[in-house]
């Protein structure tokens, strides 16, 4: 079957029972999506032809036709269709590619988070947000977002090691400077969104500041001087990390505002106590209008997108990278 797409004018060939997320993952169709589950709602779109199917218990895989929207994590093929994909004011094309890679440095920026920067031969064509697959062994293979804006000749990872996991172990205990490791990217939907210039909300959860800092990082150099509050959750003090680096983009612009939110309320270290979703539910009532990039553990990024909806945030602005676990 054939399922077009719109406005992209592109065709894509699929089968009867596939997942349309799945579809448009596979065939690079840039779409947000988050928690996989049906909860988010970053993946919606709309049926423009045709029908699909809604996925779940046989007693509540509803018909959907054509005008409905739905959640492409939740749909299921079954015929030829068209589909209508949100928010292309600002496609990008960046061709997949796989650069050896020499690993420069490794760093602790705590006590379970570790800085690799990769040197490649030259830059890797990305937008500020997206992520690459790094092969350390053909055993060890995980996918990790870039920290640095485009156009830098040595890129930078943000890796939290997992007790017991076979990538994030090999990282800790085997990997070292002057290794060759493969990078393959880039991908990923959750990019900078250059041409928007109204107000911006960053929300990120532990390593997923590594995305952020990119997308800071890239509108900075790219002249963008929109508000932005950048808001980053840790759950103890001994988590926070990366603070020098948000002070430093917050010098170069007036109207950046950086929220550190600690969960664990005893530190006393003079920073918010709480989730970081409920910051930002008490700092805004209303955000018709703005824009967001959401980075961190599916349950903080789910919760945040629910928030902003609620808050009145088109549900097209919301860009979402959500960490899920492996268990490697």
């Amino acid at each position: 079957m054939e399922v077009s797409i719109h406005p992209l004018d592109r065709t894509l060939h699929a089968q009867a029972g596939d997942n349309l997320l799945d579809v448009l993952r596979a065939n690079q169709v840039p779409i947000s999506y988050s928690c996989m589950a049906g909860r988010c709602g970053t993946c919606r779109c709309k049926v423009l032809a045709g029908r699909t199917q809604a996925s779940g218990p046989e007693d509540s895989r509803a018909p959907m036709a054509a005008g409905q929207s739905v959640l492409a994590c939740q749909t299921t093929l079954v015929e030829s269709c068209a589909i209508e994909i949100p928010e292309l004011d600002e496609v990008v094309v960046h061709p997949a590619r796989i650069l050896k890679g020499t690993v420069t440095a490794l760093d602790d920026l705590t006590h379970d988070i570790k800085r690799v920067r990769v040197a490649i031969p030259k830059p890797l064509d990305f937008s500020p947000g997206q992520y690459a697959t790094l092969q350390f062994t053909p055993r060890h293979i995980r996918p990790y977002s870039m920290a640095v804006a485009h156009g830098a000749t040595e890129l930078e990872f943000h890796i939290r090691l997992v007790p017991d996991g076979r990538v994030t172990s090999y990282v800790a205990s085997e990997l070292k400077v002057g290794d060759a490791i493969r990078v393959a990217g880039p991908l990923g939907t959750a990019y900078l969104r250059r041409k928007f210039d109204g107000p911006v909300i960053c929300i990120a959860g532990g390593t997923g500041l590594a995305p952020i800092l990119s997308i800071l990082r890239g509108m900075l150099d790219g002249g963008m001087r929109n508000e932005v509050h950048v808001y980053f959750g840790v759950r103890t003090h001994a988590d926070l990390y990366g603070l020098e680096w948000l002070r430093e983009l917050q010098a170069r612009h007036a109207a950046m505002h950086v929220h550190v939110v600690v969960a664990s309320a005893g530190d006393g270290n003079g920073y918010r106590g709480g989730v970081v979703t409920k910051a930002v539910a008490d700092d805004w009532a209303h955000m018709q209008g703005w824009r967001a990039y959401l980075a961190g553990a599916p349950v903080m990024v789910d919760a945040a997108s629910i928030l902003l909806r609620q808050r009145g945030m088109d549900p097209d602005h919301i860009h979402a990278d959500a960490f899920h676990a492996s268990g490697v």
